[in-house]
């Protein structure tokens, strides 16, 4: 390549990097029973790397990490394949009503770009509540100055398939408990609702008062499947904000679920390695991308822009003179 195509090239990666890079994207993952077995297919750590290093905020549900090997070796292989990036992880103890099968809740996040400022592990055993949870929700707090939103709660479930109604339902009073408790109402959840597919009756609809209440917004759209096999199509997982402002905050048309056997190329064999759930996402409207960095401001970024075109436009110049 010719230097003054190099200098080109060097410009324009600069201006990306003003312009670009200012999506937050939250993303909700059923890894299906991700654990050792897993975490030694390297084809697969690939592409659920891939995966999570889109995102600024990442639930992870089905960890079933039970020698708490696998978790730490994703972490690791996410730092190395993102280094632009700082990457930390919260996690949820070990939930479930058997010692045979349990889950673990865990939020992977940039902490460049979103700050965890509290945790609370709902308790199985709140007068009345009768067990509603195989797996109670483990709710997280996040400061995102450059969002427009700037501060969230999140509240992730992955609820029983032959409990789906009651689980979902009293979704409803974890969201009234954590309001009042932290005095906040950005509230979203989101994970595998299983709110589809004969798990959730019509019949039933009316009864679940995540569903009913107006306050409550469904983002992805009702008819988007979320499973991986072609034989199925179900709209599981889900992402619901509680509110104006946070609905204000969401970028439009922005809730979707990632096609990433399109996306990467694979089989649906080798997709279903992955996972057999596409995740969901949403972008969150950002106003000042280098807010949480510590990098440059826009306008000083545009500035130094607009100097650094002048000297290459001026050292084109000088370049064509003297070939």
């Amino acid at each position: 390549m010719r230097p003054a195509s190099l200098l080109l090239l060097f410009f324009f990666v600069g201006v990306s990097d003003v312009y670009g890079g200012s999506d937050f994207r939250v993303c909700a993952f059923n890894l299906h029973n991700f654990g050792e077995s897993k975490s030694k297919k390297a084809d697969v750590m690939n592409i659920l790397v891939k995966i999570i290093t889109r995102c600024d905020v990442c639930l992870l549900q089905e960890v079933r990490d039970s020698k708490g090997k696998a978790l730490p070796q994703l972490l690791d292989q996410i730092k190395r394949f993102d280094s632009r990036h700082e990457y930390r992880a919260v996690a949820s103890e070990r939930l479930g009503r058997t010692e045979s099968y349990q889950e673990q809740y865990v939020f992977v996040y940039r902490a460049d770009s979103a700050v965890l400022t509290d945790q609370y592990q709902y308790p199985d055993d709140l007068p009345g509540d009768v067990d509603a949870f195989s797996r109670e929700p483990f709710v997280v707090r996040f400061r995102a100055p450059r969002t427009a939103i700037k501060e969230f709660v999140l509240i992730p479930q992955h609820t029983t398939p032959t409990n789906t109604t009651k689980e979902l339902d009293a979704l409803h009073d974890v969201l009234l408990r954590v309001m009042k408790m932290w005095r906040t109402k950005n509230v979203m959840l989101l994970g595998d609702f299983n709110a589809d597919c004969g798990y959730l009756a019509k019949k039933n609809r009316k009864n679940v008062r995540l569903l009913t209440d107006t306050n409550l917004v469904w983002l992805i759209p009702e008819d988007t499947d979320t499973t991986v096999r072609s034989s199925t199509s179900c709209s599981y997982d889900h992402i619901v904000v509680h509110g104006d402002a946070f609905s204000r905050a969401v970028v439009p048309s922005s809730a979707r679920a990632f096609d990433f056997q399109t996306e990467y190329g694979l089989t649906e064999e080798q997709a279903l390695d992955v996972s057999d759930h596409y995740p969901v996402e949403v972008l969150l409207r950002v106003e000042n991308p280098r807010a949480s960095g510590g990098g440059p401001s826009r306008a000083s970024s545009l500035q130094s822009v607009s100097l650094a075109s002048s000297w290459i436009v001026g050292h084109l110049f000088l370049h064509t003179l003297t070939c």
